[in-house]
Parts: structure tokens; sequence; C-alpha cells
């Protein structure tokens, strides 16, 4: 049972919500501002998400990438941008000073203008960011079709890289891990600008990449088959040093905020050509097929998720929800 979005079902059925869909078909929604398309995305944070908040100006930059990434995803670029802050009572001046120049960074990296907020204190910290864009394309999260290649702006595991190093930060073999990594979630403008171009449909990461593969197939009546992924180099490291599979960077469900979408495999040619004169990378995560199965291949490991029911929301101890999804990768593969 998916806990979190049956809860988002009964609040839009109650408040007669019309334009954000009960398919969750799209990572922003959209409006009319006369006749202008508008898109509007809000998204909360907390110490909760796994967020590691040692480093300021990276959370600052963090909350408000993972933010606008709603934006890209539907086919938009970021104009306005507005924040509510609770402060963690032991931020000092310098820490606010550093975390806000990281939002700051950001929204200036964006193209994004600050049009204020609010702000309070507590014993810990919480972050709502809003943004609103211009919809520059229809693109949603259906779409997919048999064929389709699956591409995504980057490497897999940076967000449960980052969850790691904080839910594990006790084990002596991460001691020297957690000071010189520092995970700063991308901010894919340029390459939403191909995305935009030559996908059939695209969604935000923020939930990790099997949950986005999982959403484009359901939403498409699709399945697909992912294989020989590009994981986040440090986080290999990671999984080898706590002693867990590759794949939980996969699974996982603290995302790395980037852009998972599906081209026709005739794009591709043109997709990978402009990226290269772009000097921009795109990483092959598979394909879609018309079989309703859905299939991880890591080499000679094939491991059927068609099923697959674990989602973190619904476990009040993260760690249990690892342990659970470690059990099904160590008994599904073949």
């Amino acid at each position: 049972m998916d806990k979190e979005r049956n809860a988002i079902r009964i609040f839009m059925k109650n408040l007669g919500t019309t334009f954000p869909d009960p398919d969750f078909e799209t990572d922003a929604s959209t409006f009319l501002a006369g006749e202008e398309k508008l898109l509007f995305s809000t998204d909360e944070f907390s110490a909760e998400d796994n967020f590691r908040s040692h480093n300021a100006h990276a959370l600052g930059w963090n909350v408000a990438a993972a933010t606008i990434s709603d934006i890209l995803a539907a086919g938009g670029i970021p104009h306005f941008y507005g924040h509510s802050v609770t402060i963690q009572d032991d931020w000092d001046d310098h820490y606010l000073d550093l975390f806000s120049d990281g939002i700051a960074g950001c929204l200036a990296a964006a193209g994004a203008e600050f049009i204020g907020g609010d702000l309070g204190m507590s014993d810990t910290w919480r972050y709502t960011g809003i943004a609103i864009g211009k919809k520059l394309a229809g693109l949603s999260r259906r779409g997919a079709k048999t064929g389709d290649l699956i591409y995504m702006t980057g490497n897999v595991g940076a967000g449960n890289l980052e969850a790691a190093l904080k839910l594990y930060s006790d084990i002596k073999s991460l001691k020297t891990l957690l000071n010189i990594v520092h995970v700063n979630f991308p901010l894919r403008i340029k390459e939403a600008t191909l995305v935009r171009k030559y996908a059939n449909c695209c969604i935000d990461s923020s939930d990790g990449v099997f949950r986005a593969l999982l959403d484009l197939s359901r939403i498409s009546c699709q399945g697909f088959m992912v294989s020989d992924i590009a994981y986040h180099h440090q986080g290999l490291l990671t999984c080898k040093l706590l002693g867990k599979p590759q794949e939980i960077l996969f699974f996982g469900e603290c995302g790395e905020y980037e852009l998972v979408f599906t081209i026709p495999p005739g794009s591709e040619p043109g997709l990978l050509s402009e990226a290269h004169a772009q000097h921009l990378i795109f990483r092959k995560l598979g394909v879609i097929t018309d079989e309703k199965k859905m299939i991880l291949r890591n080499g000679k490991r094939i491991t059927d998720l068609t099923g697959y029911s674990i989602f973190a929301r619904d476990y009040r101890d993260v760690k249990e929800y690892i342990r659970e999804v470690v059990q099904f990768i160590e008994d599904g593969s073949t």
C-alpha cells in the first residue's frame, strides 16, 4: 500500500481540485495567467528526508534545486520562487548566511527571481520551496511507448548516498567519507532544453529512479527493462563499505532529482549529437516494453520487479525498510 498517494487522493477529492490529476501524471500543475500557461510546484523538506545539514551551503542549494526540478520535468523553466523556512535553533548567523547563499546561488543559476516567503524557528529545520515557471512544452509522465529508450540526466544514487552517510554515520568504515563527500543535486537547465525537444514523457527522480520508472510504466500501461546502470561512484563505494548490494541505490527513495525520460529510438542520434556539442551527458537506462513486466538486469543477474510493493513511507523505521529492500534484492535475483 502506498499511504502517501492515498492521502493525496483524499485531499484532492475533498478540496475539489481539478487541475492536479488523480493519476499523478505531472510533476507540476498547469494553470493559466491570462493566455499564458504557467507551472506551479511546491515541495517540503526536513531532516526526515535524510538530507545532511553539516554543509549549510550545500543544503541551501539542494532544497532549491529539488524544488525546481519539478518545473523542469513538466516541460517548463522557473521564473519565480518563494519559500517557508523553519530554521533550527542552533543555526547561527554564519550558518544562515551560507544556507541562504546556497539558495541564492541555485536561483541565479536557474534564472529564477525570489519573491518572498515566511520564516519560523524550531528545534529541527524544515523547508518548503515554491516554484512558478513558464510552460514551454506539454511534457508529462504519460506518453512512454513500446520500444522507447529510457534516458536519465545523470548517474543513479546521489540522494541515497546522502541518506546512507546520515543514517550510518556511526559506522566506522564510513568515517573518512562523512566530511569529504558533499552531495550537490544537479540543476539540469541546459539538459531540460533537449528533454523538451526529444522526450515522449518525463519525470524527476525525487523519489528515486525505481519509483520514477514505476510511475512512467504504470501511467502508460507499459513495462520496462533496465540494465547495466551507471551508479554514482561514491555511492558504490559506500554500498561496498556497508556490505549492501549496489541495487539499493536504484530502489531507495531518497532521490537524486535528475530527469528520467523516454525517447523514440530514432531520436537517439539527434539527442546524443546535440548533447555532445553542448558537453552534456545523458545515461541510457533501458527500454520500454509492451509486456507489463519490470526487469532489472545487472550483468548476468536478473531481478523481476513486477509486483514490487516496498515503499519507504509505509515504514516507521527507515532501516527496517532498507532491510526489506535488501532482502528483496537478494531473494529476487536469478
